[in-house]
């Protein structure tokens, strides 16, 4: 604002104009006064001194205030701020004229007092007005900014949850704000109806309490497109920390979902092939197993047999044993154990003919016979009775087996427990030992193959496994599964 204002004087009475110079001439500010003593002169100042406020008087010889007031924000100054000058019972012309834009009024009273407050008038007129105009430009700042953001921007009344705003970016969606506006039902039409019912509680309760919305939700726009939205919206408090309304956005994320999308779809898809390979492996392991079992073990076999004959002859004829037949009667046997541990290591048959619960309670006595590991194998009745199809049999006897594994390697535990248990439609297999513990870095190490492999083999039948361990506390593996009726037995 100028140190001097300029200020002009509309008003046909000469008699006023000087009282008006007067009261203007003792005030301390100064003031540059510009005189018209009709309506149209006015109207031409204004529009050629662009001066900082105009005193108008209501009667003129030409025109009204009122019609004074209508030109000068048709095609004079618009925006020049006005105070009007009104008679002691003119209230009604004086609310006519603040809604033309006038900005102020006082009422010339007969007695002239009015003079006396009119420099502080003006002053008081033009710092609302300074405000004003500060305010607007803020704004239309902060509107420039919302309406280029990439997102949708709202502000929503508490309670109701009715828009008061939203931002033009709302046509990504094929509408124009005025449309969305208008009509408060069209959000949740446009919704996923899957999805309709709760995100609609969602966002209610967020505008109902003032609680802060996170929501990712789908719209369909006009065009019948699919649009993926994620919805964020805070309180926003005054200076005395009382709610006020809740401000937020919306932003496209279309294309993060469809990616997570395809993510998720190429991890089911390896998934799928990593048990595919699981399988094949499993049947190649049978295959050798089965081979080494017919062909080379009965090879072995029977060579122990032809060298037993030799021996058990040469004692019929009375002659002394080849010393070496005996030895080699001993290295036969010996190729028959270790062909039998390969056969197991590669698939048990105990697996294959008296199924899992069998096979988990032979391995924990043969963990315990070769390791000098204590190992407790216990399997609920309700889990007994259960008849499991030969992927999930094979996959609960492969998880046990690195978990005992990986005691006897890494925990130096004396003591393992094996535990199975079924309720709910949830079979839990529960490792425990008291070892050492396992380190957390070990559990978030992706170079854990068998750890991982133990998740990967649990997740392809939408199991659950879970590890935990602390220092000098041993380690707890936690495998829930669920069942389906199929599997009941």
């Amino acid at each position: 604002m100028n140190t001097t204002l300029r200020v002009l004087i509309v008003e046909d009475d000469a008699v006023d104009r000087m009282a008006c110079r007067r009261a203007f001439a003792a005030a301390a500010a100064g003031f540059d006064l510009l005189e018209a003593d009709s309506g149209e002169l006015g109207l031409e100042l204004a529009r050629s001194e662009r001066p900082d406020c105009i005193l108008l008087d209501y009667h003129l010889p030409d025109l009204t205030g009122l019609e004074f007031l209508a030109h000068l924000n048709q095609d004079a100054a618009p925006g020049t701020p006005v105070m009007m000058l009104t008679g002691a019972d003119s209230a009604a012309v004086a609310a006519e004229a603040m809604r033309l834009g006038a900005r102020d009024y006082l009422v010339k009273d007969v007695d002239g007092y009015y003079l006396e407050l009119l420099p502080g008038a003006i002053h008081r007129m033009l710092r609302e007005q300074q405000l004003r105009d500060d305010k607007r430009q803020v704004e239309a700042q902060f509107r420039t900014l919302v309406e280029q953001m990439q997102a949708i921007s709202y502000i929503a009344e508490l309670g109701g949850g009715a828009l008061r705003y939203i931002s033009p970016q709302i046509g990504l969606l094929g509408y124009s704000p005025a449309e969305w506006l208008a009509d408060p039902a069209l959000h949740g039409r446009l919704m996923d109806p899957a999805q309709r019912e709760a995100t609609l509680a969602a966002l209610q309760q967020s505008r109902r309490d003032g609680s802060p919305l996170h929501l990712d939700y789908r719209l369909h726009a006009r065009d019948g497109r699919a649009l993926w939205l994620r919805d964020q919206a805070e309180l926003v408090r005054d200076e005395q920390g009382q709610p006020l309304f809740m401000q937020g956005i919306m932003i496209d994320i279309t294309q993060i979902k469809l990616g997570e999308q395809a993510l998720l779809a190429s991890q089911q898809a390896l998934r799928s092939l990593s048990a595919h390979q699981e399988q094949i492996k499993e049947n190649e392991r049978k295959r050798i197993a089965q081979e080494i079992h017919d062909e080379l073990g009965g090879l072995l076999t029977g060579i122990k047999a032809y060298i037993a004959v030799s021996i058990e002859r040469a004692a019929a004829a009375a002659a002394p044993a080849e010393p070496l037949l005996a030895e080699a009667a001993g290295l036969a046997q010996d190729a028959i154990d270790t062909v039998r541990r390969v056969i197991t290591d590669l698939r048990p048959s105990v697996l294959d003919q008296l199924g899992v619960w069998a096979a988990l309670e032979w391995y924990a006595e043969q963990v315990e016979r070769r390791s000098g590991l204590h190992c407790q194998c216990t399997v609920a009745a309700a889990a007994a009775e259960l008849e499991l199809d030969a992927g999930r049999s094979t996959m609960l006897f492969r998880i046990a087996q690195e978990a005992l594994t990986n005691v006897v390697r890494h925990a130096g535990a004396r003591n393992a427990a094996l535990q199975v248990d079924y309720a709910g439609g949830v079979l839990e297999l529960r490792i425990s030992d008291d070892g050492l513990g396992i380190a957390a870095e070990r559990l978030l190490n992706r170079e854990s193959w068998g750890i991982l492999g133990m998740h990967e083999r649990c997740r392809h039948f939408d199991g659950e496994l879970k590890i935990t361990g602390r220092p000098g506390q041993g380690t707890t593996l936690l495998l829930r599964l669920p069942l389906d009726e199929q599997h009941e037995y």
